[in-house]
Formats: C-alpha cells, sequence, structure tokens
C-alpha cells in the first residue's frame, strides 16, 4: 500500500486534528526544551553538572547534588516512553507525506536512536563514562533537529495544495 502523499488527499477535519495535534506536541517538546535551557546551561559542562553535581565546587552561584538512582532510572524510564510515542506518532504522521524515500525513512527512524544515545548516555554519564556527555549534547541536538524538520515537512504538506516533491 503506497501512503506516499496520502497528507494531500486528507479530509479537511482530520488535517485540522493532525494541524492542531502538531502545534500542541511541539509546545510540550518546546517547553521542555525550555526546561533542559534552565536546569543545565545547554553545554556539556553543564549536563554533567545536572547529573553529577557540583557540590565539590566552591563558586558555583546554585549548588546542585548528584542525583540519585532512582532518579535517573525515573529520568530515563518517563523519557524513553514518552519520546518513543512522540516519534512513533510523528513517523506515522511522515509516512503520509510526500517526500522522497531515504530523507522520510531517516527522519522516522533517527529519533529513536537518539532518544537512546541521550537517555541511555545521561545514565552512563551518571555510571562515570563523562565523554557521553557530548554524545548526550550531539543525539539530543539531532533529536531535536529531526522534530524541527519533521514537524515544517507535515504543516507545509498539510496545508498546501501544490503536490509537487520535496
Amino acid at each position: 500500500m503506497n501512503v506516499n502523499g496520502l497528507i494531500y488527499r486528507l479530509p479537511k477535519e482530520l488535517k485540522l486534528l493532525i494541524g492542531t495535534f502538531v502545534i500542541v506536541l511541539s509546545i510540550g517538546f518546546y517547553s521542555g526544551l525550555l526546561f533542559v535551557g534552565e536546569t543545565s546551561s545547554v553545554s556539556p559542562n553543564g549536563i554533567e553538572e545536572q547529573y553529577l553535581g557540583n557540590e565539590n565546587d566552591e563558586n558555583v552561584p546554585i549548588m546542585k547534588f548528584k542525583k540519585s538512582e532512582k532518579e535517573m532510572l525515573t529520568l530515563m524510564h518517563n523519557h524513553i516512553l514518552s519520546m518513543s510515542i512522540i516519534f512513533f506518532l510523528m513517523g506515522l504522521l511522515l509516512s503520509i507525506t510526500k517526500l522522497k524515500r531515504s530523507i522520510k525513512i531517516f527522519l522516522m527512524i533517527e529519533p529513536f536512536v537518539s532518544v537512546l544515545l541521550t537517555f541511555g548516555g545521561l545514565y552512563l554519564l551518571w555510571k562515570g563514562a563523562l565523554w557521553m556527555k557530548y554524545v548526550v549534547m550531539f543525539s539530543g541536538t539531532l533529536m531535536t533537529a529531526t522534530f524541527v524538520i519533521s514537524t515544517g515537512i507535515i504543516f507545509i504538506q498539510l496545508f498546501k495544495t501544490d503536490k509537487t516533491n520535496f
């Protein structure tokens, strides 16, 4: 069954539902990024400090303590489950867009790899693999870029009447 470009043929009310869903999902996703920016300074050292603490540094304005194992397992569990659902739904929506197959497959599968690298990487960082902060930073950035690109493609094709290829 070929679903490539099906998004153009959807009824208006389904397009409205999809558009509203993507807007609300994006608000949730971007508010999560704001939280990350507030808690980890969006830098490799900020990520390390957020999970391993900074209580040994006397020159910090805000003292942070190392997360407990319970906190780390809860963080991993919640984020991996919820982001898997988010990216599964985004992948379903991307599957009905008209897009080159290789690009579509990349945008559908990459976020799952990034979710594992980001949140598995945070756990490994917490366990002592300090170099994982760079993997976490890269995979988190790639995951965000993929989300932004995917939502853009869905929106453009959702409300576009011209059916040209991307």
